[in-house]
């Protein structure tokens, strides 16, 4: 059984051909610069990688050449389109639509068009490639998964905003939460990992990358999240500000002369570690001017590690314990020193930090806590693709039962 996953940006398509039996990837790759100058497929069937340059105007001209290679002589990893069981889609914001995969249908894609407002960066190339993938695969059933849906758990104290309620109930202002796939595949893989049930355990993940997150997972639900009515909130991150006073931007605006766009870029773009240090928004870089007595960079990791820091304290708070707490996606998996300084003098919340372990463990997985520590701390990388895989074929098997059954008690 093979599913094609797919992540669809505004000039980009990624993807990844999964072998459910094994759950190994057998080819992935990048199709970048869509309806640009100087188009290019990266492409890689196990250790063999190719660049492809060739122009590609539009998404659909994109799929095919995806299919292209998948089913080709030598580089391909299946004979026929035919072979491919299910498409799985990943769509930032279904807003209050959908709580979990759903099968794509017009009434899903109208309801993803009804929530472009709310992610106008991103539902629109999502749709696109959906659109795309059903008229190059047609036939092939298809389902989508959502950054927001994990979150749809979190209660109202959790997410309604303390502004006047008539925004919410016109414009559903709220906390929505995004790297839902993530925090729930390293939750689910934690809690497997200590030999336990996810409904028996309080887990607080940490999605530190570029973009970053934090969720409170109280017995497998999202109770909290840090990112809220954008991914804007929350932790510092590369280039974003997260929690800061509402009422910066309009000083910026009548102090600086700004329009609420100028505002918008400096808070998503240049902010966060890179305006802090004024280096980096990599913190492979800031590390490096960390070394050489950059104040201003020390600065950017002091706060963006005291920071999470505070929320992982407030989660256990909100959930009155913790069990585990893992770390993922780019710096959490791979930056030992980021890791240190959250947890180094947490032993009074029952956090005894490994720091020999710490410093083996790289974009693997590990336990950087003491044996004894109450809590369990580990690394666990993420898998968002295989995540969204086993969801596509979940959803899909469950019809595909119901309409048997249907069948069966009209025949």
């Amino acid at each position: 059984m093979k599913v094609l996953v797919i992540n669809s940006g505004s000039s980009s398509i990624k993807f990844q051909m999964i072998n459910m039996e094994t759950e190994d990837v057998l080819a992935k790759g990048l199709l970048e610069r869509i309806g640009l100058e100087g188009s290019f497929l990266n492409y890689a069937k196990g250790a063999d990688k190719k660049v492809i340059e060739v122009p590609i105007k539009n998404h659909e001209e994109g799929v095919n050449l995806i299919v292209k290679y998948l089913t080709d002589p030598v580089d391909g990893v299946i004979k026929d389109k035919k072979e491919i069981y299910a498409i799985g889609h990943r769509v930032v914001h279904a807003g209050e639509k959908f709580s979990g995969t759903v099968i794509i249908t017009d009434e899903v894609v109208n309801a993803l068009k009804e929530c472009i407002p709310l992610a106008p960066l991103h539902n629109p190339p999502n749709i696109i490639g959906l659109e795309a993938c059903a008229h190059i695969l047609s036939g092939i059933p298809m389902a989508g998964t959502f950054d927001t849906a994990y979150h749809q758990t979190m209660p109202e104290k959790s997410y309604i905003y303390p502004i006047p309620y008539k925004y919410y109930k016109k414009y559903k202002i709220r906390r929505y939460g995004f790297h839902g796939t993530s925090h729930f595949y390293v939750a689910k893989r934690g809690a497997k990992l200590m030999e336990k049930k996810i409904n028996d355990l309080k887990i607080i993940t940490c999605h530190l990358g570029n973009g970053s997150s934090i969720a409170a997972i109280k017995y497998g639900k999202s109770i909290d999240t840090t990112m809220g009515f954008t991914p804007l909130e929350g932790l510092m991150m590369g280039t974003r500000c997260g929690d800061i006073d509402p009422a910066i931007p309009m000083f910026l605006m009548r102090n600086e002369n700004m329009t609420h766009a100028e505002v918008d870029n400096i808070l998503n773009k240049q902010s966060g570690v890179k305006g802090v240090s004024e280096v980096s928004s990599d913190m492979r870089d800031i590390e490096k001017a960390v070394e050489n007595g950059d104040h201003q960079a020390m600065l950017a990791l002091d706060i963006f590690t005291y920071r999470i820091k505070k929320y992982i304290g407030s989660y256990i708070a909100a959930m009155n314990g913790v069990d585990l707490i893992i770390f993922t996606a780019g710096i959490g998996e791979r930056d030992k020193q980021v890791r240190k300084k959250v947890l180094i003098d947490m032993e009074f919340l029952g956090i005894n930090f490994d720091n020999e372990s710490n410093e083996a463990t790289f974009g693997t997985f590990g336990v950087i806590s003491t044996p004894e520590s109450k809590v369990t701390v580990m690394v666990v990388p993420t898998n968002e693709e295989l995540e969204i895989a086993q969801q596509t074929v979940a959803v899909i098997q469950k019809a595909k039962l119901r309409e048997n059954n249907n069948n069966n008690n009209h025949g």
